[in-house]
């Protein structure tokens, strides 16, 4: 970037990735920010997931002769450039009418697998024609008719997805007053059931499958299952040959009964504070959770990555790797393809120069010693 400057060339975007936000919310609509950018209640989770990263400061380690770094980590049985995954966000054709297809196509570019939402704009067999090589998972709501559940799960396999992320936060709802003041979801207006509408399991429970109103009212009725307890990891294990990764875990007892329900991973996540206002970061979360586990399925991390060395701290707590998420939609918003792109290439040059200044040359290299949790000031007393 800085040679393409020689001829007066600038990124197309700010390599900043936390000033996105303020970019969108001048571009998109007041419907589709909302939707994006919007959290639980005051917003204090998501506010709280980014001072989890601030608060902890690196230490980093000189003359370690890092000139030869390697990015890549394996997970799931399979080789990644970095260990860095494309979040499941739903609904991506709020923000760009191509919306998951570019997405995949970014990803597909850069090397990163896209962990594709339940609640898509795109159907899933749609995204995986545009995912080229690089492995794409699917995350899953469980929907309460398991004939369409298994159905979407068939589908998958179908279409060379290689993980399901099962999102176990979400039974509800969360209290989203950025959505609720617009009188704004996109799922009641049809948007983000496409693999839904595409599914023959879910048509057959139709009564009339050309009506559109017909289709979101039993996309309510069904696509997710509030009753759902542990057994439905039990019969998704038992549905598939897959590994299966559960998504929403904070207590490290949830993280427990996850592996011993056949749990082939973890993504400690507070679902980017969209869920429950006033739950623990997940950040503050991790250290937790990865010594439950102890090293028998990999954990993952979301909620307030924002730069490469917010990936080396989550790593440092005991992630193996993170998942992206509203940074690269905020770049989806702002210019398709080719911003999902930049934001993803800026991620990766970020990390990989916080690699080497911490003295590391590869994501194994990364230790608990580098990093420190400084005391908070203490108050004074009366």
């Amino acid at each position: 970037m800085l040679v393409a400057g020689l001829d007066g060339t600038r990124p197309p975007l700010s390599t900043d990735l936390t000033t996105l936000e303020e970019t969108a919310r001048s571009k998109l609509t007041p419907d589709a920010f909302a939707y994006v950018a919007g959290t639980a209640g005051s917003g204090a989770t998501g506010r709280a997931n980014r001072a989890a990263f601030e608060r902890r400061l690196l230490v980093p380690r000189m003359l370690r002769g890092t000139v030869r770094r390697d990015l890549g980590v394996r997970l799931a049985g399979q080789r990644l450039p970095a260990p860095v995954l494309l979040a499941p966000v739903a609904a991506q054709t709020v923000v760009h009418p191509e919306g998951e297809l570019a997405t995949a196509r970014a990803a597909a570019a850069v090397g990163l697998p896209f962990v594709l939402s339940t609640f898509a704009g795109h159907s899933l067999e749609e995204v995986a024609g545009q995912s080229g090589q690089v492995p794409r998972w699917f995350q899953l709501y469980l929907p309460s008719d398991r004939k369409v559940a298994e159905s979407l799960v068939r589908r998958a396999e179908a279409s060379g997805y290689t993980a399901i992320v099962l999102t176990v936060d979400a039974a509800w709802l969360g209290f989203r007053p950025m959505e609720l003041d617009n009188a704004y979801s996109p799922f009641l207006r049809g948007t983000g059931i496409a693999n839904f509408t595409t599914d023959p399991a879910f048509r057959a429970g139709l009564p009339d499958a050309s009506d559109p109103a017909a289709m979101v009212r039993r996309w309510a009725e069904i696509s997710i299952d509030p009753s759902a307890d542990w057994d439905g990891l039990a019969w998704l294990r038992e549905a598939t040959d897959l590994p299966v990764f559960v998504k929403g875990i904070l207590h490290p007892d949830d993280a427990r009964l996850a592996v011993e329900h056949g749990a082939h991973g973890l993504v400690v996540s507070n679902h980017g504070g969209r869920q429950l206002d006033g739950s623990v970061p997940a950040l503050d979360a991790l250290p937790a959770v990865s010594a439950a586990v102890a090293g028998r399925v990999p954990v993952l991390l979301d909620s307030g990555v924002r730069s490469g060395t917010d990936v080396i701290k989550a790593l440092a707590l005991g992630a193996d790797a993170v998942l992206l998420g509203r940074p690269y939609v905020y770049g989806l918003g702002l210019a398709g393809r080719q911003g999902v792109e930049h934001v993803l290439r800026s991620l990766l040059a970020d990390l990989d120069l916080a690699l080497a200044l911490t003295g590391c040359a590869s994501p194994a290299d990364i230790t608990p010693d580098l990093i420190t949790n400084p005391p908070l000031p203490s108050l004074p007393v009366d």
